[in-house]
């Protein structure tokens, strides 16, 4: 983790992950279960830790996980409380930024993050006032009811939306002020506050675990990083 990046501007990280969710089973939020030999959040910590363009972390926790999390923190890290809901959360994390131009918004759950996404993501906001990966859509798609097929949903210009999510800090605090709360992502925050928004190419790789199968799959990227 360094102060700046190749073109003289800073960036920070916000990791986003006071979520309580327990969809992908365990006994304890999917952030803190194991991967490998870590906990998600480690691996998701240390992707944006080891990149040179990546200069703070601010890491939104639940306020009764703030112990849980120090056996993973670098010098320098900063800890926010989350709030009631993930936009809440994102707030707070923007307003513990300390020094930087750019920010990158990312989930917790997603720890698989290349450091050639984290890269694309922000040479884009040299250009443009916010950038996001994404995969294009590519199988059919079917509206459904009662378990029954009912049509089929042209798929042209659909994309499946990833993080992290980057910004301009100064144009994403005020979009998230500006916001009457509700939003998919901060994305759909970004363009109701009017800023445009570039898609960069999303990994395949850079799930987001969400369902207990998704950490079997997680665990096979992971091994065949490590040439396992």
């Amino acid at each position: 983790m360094t102060e700046e990046h190749a073109e003289g501007r800073r960036a920070a990280a916000v990791i986003v992950a006071a979520g309580r969710g327990q969809r992908a089973g365990g006994d304890v939020p999917k952030q803190w279960q194991m991967l490998g030999a870590q906990p998600v959040l480690a691996h998701t910590l240390a992707a944006f830790a080891a990149h040179d363009a990546v200069g703070e972390i601010v890491l939104v926790l639940h306020p009764d996980d703030r112990d849980r999390a120090a056996p993973f923190l670098v010098p320098g890290m900063v800890l926010a409380d989350g709030g009631a809901d993930r936009a809440a959360s994102v707030r707070a994390g923007l307003a513990a930024v300390r020094d930087s131009d750019f920010v990158l918004i990312h989930d917790v759950a997603r720890p698989l993050v290349s450091a050639a996404c984290i890269s694309a993501v922000l040479a884009v906001l040299e250009h443009h006032a916010g950038a996001a990966p994404a995969l294009a859509v590519t199988d059919a798609l079917w509206t459904g009811r009662d378990a029954l097929v009912t049509g089929t949903q042209d798929r042209s210009g659909l994309y499946r939306a990833q993080t992290p999510q980057g910004f301009r800090l100064d144009a994403i605090r005020a979009a998230h002020d500006a916001h009457p709360g509700g939003a998919a992502d901060d994305v759909e925050v970004a363009r109701a506050y009017g800023l445009d928004v570039a898609i960069v190419a999303g990994d395949e790789d850079n799930l987001k675990i969400t369902l207990p199968g998704d950490f079997a799959r997680a665990a096979r990227i992971l091994r065949g990083r490590d040439g396992h």
